[in-house]
């Protein structure tokens, strides 16, 4: 390990010990603090071995099971949100309708279902998470701070919160991946999730690496607003539990070392030489104690996949397996 490694690895290792007992290893200690974060809403996969070959929308040879399944979309995620806030009426609607001040942790869960089910889960598991999404959408409806009306259903909204998203899910495992990752497959996977940007009727939805990053840092509509000063200084410092926020700070600074240029002037947001290296070294240490997610694992059990060479699936699947449901109803 490298000294920022190591330094970083310890400090985990004790604002871990403030919350779980000490009998507990340090993987388990560090796994448990971050699966915590999203515990608050229903696992979406629970029934996932009842479609048995189901493949989803992407299945085994996707890029996107690759890129969604490591621990880089920790620092993805923090980017999304920092990028999405750069549009006022996108970052109005937020503010105006959404609890994530008084709810963190539960919009954070929700949002972690929603990935978890589009990119892992079978096609009904799919449209269900699409539906719940439609659903919490209604109603959100509004007039921004420059006086233009909003509403979350509105498809160049839609395209904003999901190109952004699947933009920052790349931007992350491209800096802070396992390995390097072609221009091929970051373009295969802009085109993998256009597929899913379809489904959410968003219009706007580049076909390449290139194009996807041009049409959000060039995007016309992008501007300070008060909802975004007060998103921002929300990301900075979330009232998350003493344990992880060393660590989400890490996640925060990396995450805003990524942002384009143009944005985070706009965010206001500064970049530190010393982000990137800290951002890998976390990185590695999380996926040294996470390893990829489970749900991957799940879906490829669904499917009949096989593990990718390289990658570690150090924690069980959310569910049994096919025999222990079959053992067990």
């Amino acid at each position: 390990m490298s000294t920022l490694h190591c330094q970083l690895w310890s400090r985990l290792h004790q604002t871990a010990d403030v919350e779980f007992i000490s009998g507990l290893d340090p993987r388990t200690r560090i796994a448990e603090a971050a699966s915590s974060l999203f515990a608050h809403a229903d696992y979406p996969l629970a029934n996932s071995l009842d479609y048995p070959g189901d493949p989803g929308l992407f299945g085994p040879q996707s890029v996107t099971w690759r890129v969604v399944g490591d621990v880089s979309t920790f620092i993805g995620g923090i980017r999304a949100l920092l990028i999405q806030a750069a549009h006022p009426e996108v970052v109005a609607g937020v503010v105006d309708h959404s609890v994530y001040e008084s709810d963190p942790l539960g919009r954070l869960s929700r949002t972690s279902a929603y990935v978890t089910a589009t990119s892992y889960g079978a096609m009904p598991e799919v449209q269900a998470a699409l539906r719940k999404v439609r659903i919490a959408h209604v109603g959100v409806e509004g007039v921004s701070h420059r006086a233009r009306p909003y509403s979350a259903s509105g498809a160049t909204y839609a395209a904003w919160v999901h190109n952004v998203l699947a933009d920052s899910f790349l931007a992350g495992y491209e800096v802070f991946g396992p390995r390097p990752i072609t221009d091929a497959d970051s373009d295969r996977y802009v085109q993998e999730q256009a597929g899913l940007g379809a489904l959410v009727l968003a219009t706007d939805l580049p076909g390449t690496r290139s194009d996807l990053a041009r049409w959000i840092s060039q995007h016309p509509d992008v501007d300070s607003s008060p909802g975004m000063v007060q998103t921002v200084a929300f990301l900075r410092d979330p009232p998350l539990p003493p344990t992880v926020l060393p660590a989400y700070r890490i996640l925060f600074q990396a995450a805003a070392s990524t942002v384009p240029s143009r944005i985070a002037e706009i965010l206001d947001i500064k970049r530190y030489a010393w982000s990137l290296p800290s951002g890998n070294a976390l990185t590695k240490a999380l996926r040294w104690s996470l390893g990829a997610s489970p749900s991957w694992q799940l879906a490829l059990e669904r499917t009949g996949g096989t593990q990718p060479q390289g990658v570690s699936f150090l924690r069980p699947a959310p569910i049994g397996t096919a025999h222990d449901r079959g053992n067990n109803p």
